[in-house]
């Protein structure tokens, strides 16, 4: 039907149209039906209209009005596209083939019909076809050059450009698929992964099946905690991209989190045989073989990522983070040449400082080997900066928020589930070594630094403007959902849990700050607080090269303002939940191992097995700097080792103040 269109009609159907692709389906949907009562038939607004049921998976209807408008226009190729996607979604995957099929021998450079056509091919099991059809759509895009020109300032590390660019595209196309995936690695990159995932989303609404947002999707599930839908996200990427190396990276990534570190070692060599030359792969294997306790074949990685590219500090700070690995002197000229010659930016240089010194504290050129870790500390605290009185200021928000009248309103909430038990504490101060003692109980399984409860605390945050919403959100939360909370945590976590055990671990350091929202979700959960003198436990932090987090452990006196944090919280936890927390100290657990064993046990409610005290025969995975350590018998030589750096270390004296009197 054929009716005359003003200019004010035309921009409303402009309005609506953008609203469709900026993911509004339903208040597109209501424009459109006005401008439909007031000019029946107009075949573009039953297009947008087809189209905006289809977004709220109004399927059916969807497709009677896509056939109404092709009724009318039927060489209008858009309603054909947008046709063949709800009969696919309808199930008729061989009807929408026909239909996309006709689209394409029409107009065969339609980007939106080759990602159609991509989709459909998915869901007949023609993964090559769908591939070679995903391929076609990056190749006809429209706007190809720009998303290239941001992608390019993206790997460059230039994230502002990147972003302008791929906005730029969207303020042209507010649905554009690949812009859509651009701006969530951006929020990947930036550690807000809920911001990347709703960007994802939004493009796969486009595209059930487009391989590009998959190929996101599968760290940021990972970063959210949600391991199984990680897994699947990868099994599809295996099925369409078996020949890129991304996929075998991100299938390691998840195999990793989910423990099964054989398979995750395994997909990166897939990933070696497909890009040989490529010395991170090399060193991601052997950063695995280290978790298993494969020492010996850890090195050789190692190594042979340095002969891969001679340049890459990461393989000399590994080799450092072995812990008894000893440099030779032809390893040390080599860095310290590096330092002057190839130092590729702050994170690169760092690392190199970082090892080398290790490599003169093993010699005992004590401060040559503080001038290192100084200068390392300095580069890593220019690229990853950390506001200390921000963080202590939230320390005093938390003391304040969960306070006795919080817990006794709120006595009863949360998941009855006993079986987590949090170890927490300060990096480097015993809690890997408290962890394998309780893995070898029969009753308990081992897993990792779990993100799930920092997850958790930065959806609370938000919930408010400025996204600094925690604790204080938390009041706005019925008892009902503190106890879903507790269960998506339980839920979350149990595709680790191979074992069958009772118990398991979780072993996030900082999770020392939230022990008040454990209690809220988790409230029969165990609590272990590890603790090590501050000096000992501050230096071994600030000469430790954190591939992420931990910003607050490059500067001395941020790190002893942190450790006063750290105090004042557990007394806090001390005083509003008696007994809730045990402390540990590592030097009398070193130096008493049985007694402090027998303690840790009762805690937990886990009756006393000589495993324990053999903890270091245990097979099992361990990913933190200190997994060499654990598979050692205890030993007391880590006691009082700053003293070897008790004139450098004067700044962070100052900064803990009073505390160190508490372990005179």
């Amino acid at each position: 039907m054929s009716v005359p269109i003003t200019s004010a009609f035309a921009d409303r159907r402009r309005r609506a149209h953008a609203a469709l692709r900026a993911g509004q389906a339903a208040s597109a949907e209501r424009w459109l039906r006005a401008l439909l009562a007031e000019t029946p038939g107009e075949v573009n607004c039953e297009w947008l209209l087809a189209v905006a049921l289809l977004d709220q998976g109004k399927i059916e209807e969807s497709i009677a009005t896509l056939e109404r408008a092709l009724a009318q226009a039927p060489e209008f190729v858009e309603p054909r596209v947008d046709l063949s996607r709800a009969l696919r979604r309808a199930g008729r995957a061989e009807e929408a083939r026909t239909e996309v099929r006709r689209v394409l021998e029409a107009s065969p450079h339609h980007h939106r019909a080759w990602l159609a056509y991509g989709d459909v091919l998915v869901d007949l099991g023609q993964y090559e076809d769908a591939r070679v059809a995903f391929e076609r759509a990056r190749l006809t895009d429209p706007e190809r050059a720009g998303i290239e020109a941001a992608t390019a300032a993206l790997l460059k590390d230039d994230r502002r450009r990147s972003e302008e660019l791929f906005r730029e595209i969207l303020l042209r196309d507010a649905g554009h698929v690949g812009a859509l995936c651009g701006l969530a690695a951006l929020s990947l990159a930036a550690d807000v992964p809920r911001d990347a995932e709703r960007l994802l989303r939004h493009a796969l609404r486009q595209s059930e099946h487009l391989p590009l947002a998959y190929r996101g999707l599968a760290p940021t599930l990972l970063g959210l905690g949600r391991l199984t839908e990680a897994e699947t996200a990868t099994r599809y990427l295996a099925r369409i991209e078996p020949q890129s190396p991304q996929t075998w990276v991100s299938t390691a990534g998840v195999a990793t989190r989910l423990m099964r570190q054989e398979e995750a070692v395994a997909a990166y060599r897939r990933a070696l045989e497909l890009r040989p030359a490529e010395a991170g792969l090399k060193m991601s294997i052997g950063h695995l073989q280290k978790t298993l306790g494969l020492r010996a074949e850890s090195e050789a990685s190692y190594k042979e990522a340095l002969a891969l590219d001679p340049g890459r500090a990461e393989g000399y700070w590994s080799l450092a983070d072995l812990k008894n690995y000893v440099f030779s002197d032809a390893e040390i000229s080599a860095m310290q040449h590096l330092t002057a010659s190839d130092p590729r930016g702050p994170s690169n240089e760092a690392q190199l400082y970082f090892a080398l010194g290790k490599a003169f504290e093993q010699r005992g050129r004590y401060p040559e080997a503080f001038s290192h870790y100084a200068r390392g500390a300095a580069l890593r605290r220019s690229e990853a900066p950390f506001d200390i009185g921000q963080f202590e200021r939230r320390s005093a928000a938390i003391r304040a928020f969960f306070d006795a009248a919080f817990f006794a309103a709120s006595g009863g909430s949360g998941h009855p589930s006993r079986a987590p038990i949090f170890i927490v504490g300060l990096p480097r101060s015993g809690s890997t070594l408290v962890e394998q003692i309780l893995a070898s109980h029969s009753a308990v399984e081992g897993t990792m630094e779990l993100p799930n409860i920092l997850n958790i605390v930065q959806e609370f945050d938000d919930m408010a403007p400025g996204r600094s919403g925690y604790p204080q959100t938390v009041r706005s939360v019925p008892r009902e959902r503190l106890e879903a909370l507790g269960r998506r945590y339980l839920e979350q976590t149990a595709p680790l849990l191979r074992l069958d055990r009772s118990r398991f671990t979780d072993k996030l350091p900082n999770n020392f700050s939230h022990i008040g929202l454990i209690q809220a979700i988790l409230p029969h959960a165990t609590v272990i607080d590890v603790r090590r003198h501050p000096l000992d436990a501050c230096f071994s932090t600030f000469k430790q090269y954190f591939a992420q987090g931990q910003n607050f452990s490059y500067d001395l006196e941020d790190l002893g303002r942190y450790y006063r944090c750290y105090l004042a919280l557990m007394d806090h936890w001390d005083a509003v939940l008696p007994g809730k927390v045990l402390h540990v100290r590592y030097e009398d657990l070193v130096r008493a191992p049985e007694a402090g064993i027998r303690r840790l046990l009762e805690h937990c409610g886990l009756d006393f097995e000589p495993a324990c005290l053999a903890f270091h025969e245990t097979q099992r995975a361990v990913r933190t700097p200190s997994a060499e350590q654990v598979r050692q018998p205890i030993y007391t030589s880590a006691v009082g080792h700053w003293r070897h750096f008790e004139k450098e270390l004067e700044p962070l004296r100052r900064a803990l103040g009073d505390s160190l009197e508490r372990f005179a």
